[in-house]
């Protein structure tokens, strides 16, 4: 952290609830800066950040973290079984019943695998989840992050690792993750963002572009030349 240094400028936005955006730019735009807000890991210094009207620094902080969801690039799984790791979601309850581990792991693609393991949910996932493939890891994160039934989902680069094949099925687990949540999304792959409801390209911490992805193509703008360099 560097108290000194000024990530965001004259950085403005509004999200609808519901809504699906995403934060595009290089790295050190200010993107991971602007989910880290919200998360409050730390407060802003300058301007506001508001959530339903109310500034977010005001809010009880173990409330406001237990409406969020996060799904990050690199998942942090813990030397427990895949049952006790998804169960970490939610730490409002000591017992989580089994239903819903199975309910949130099917929602993430993961229950059918986690049932052809000798152990099943019992299996331990190993120091950091190196039992685990990447494309696991992250289903098994995803379920986690969706045990609490978060009102808003952050997804950081969450399949950016990944190589095709597990892109393909994690996406289709975050797509279903993202149903009826307000989600912010920051994106490598820029093809994981196409349905969004508003992107923002975000440059030296100020947004230079928004709208839907068909809209900023026809602009000829700075995303129409980041598809073409992704493509």
């Amino acid at each position: 952290m560097r108290p000194s240094a000024t990530i965001l400028r004259k950085f403005s936005c509004r999200i609808e609830p519901g809504q699906r955006i995403a934060l595009v730019g290089e790295s050190g735009c200010g993107k991971s800066t602007t989910v880290q807000l919200i998360e409050r890991f730390y407060n802003v210094t300058r301007g506001q950040l508001l959530l339903d009207d109310q500034e977010i620094s005001e809010l009880n902080l173990q409330w406001l973290r237990s409406k969020i969801g996060i799904v990050s690039q690199e998942p942090v799984l813990f030397d427990l079984t895949i049952r006790e790791n998804i169960a970490y979601g939610d730490h409002s309850r000591q017992d989580i019943p089994m239903e819903e581990i199975i309910d949130v792991a099917t929602k993430a693609n993961i229950h059918h695998f986690i049932e052809t393991l000798p152990q099943g949910y019992d299996t331990h996932v190993g120091m950091k989840g190196v039992q685990m493939s990447g494309g696991e890891k992250q289903r098994i994160a995803i379920a986690r992050s969706l045990l609490k039934n978060p009102t808003i989902l952050l997804l950081d680069e969450a399949t950016s690792a990944m190589d095709n094949q597990n892109e393909k099925i994690v996406q289709e687990a975050l797509e279903r993750a993202q149903e009826s949540r307000t989600c912010i999304i920051i994106a490598h792959r820029l093809q994981t963002i196409k349905n969004c409801d508003l992107i923002f390209v975000v440059k030296n911490g100020r947004i230079i572009e928004s709208g839907g992805h068909a809209e900023l193509l026809k602009k000829h703008g700075v995303y129409y030349n980041m598809i073409l360099l992704n493509s």
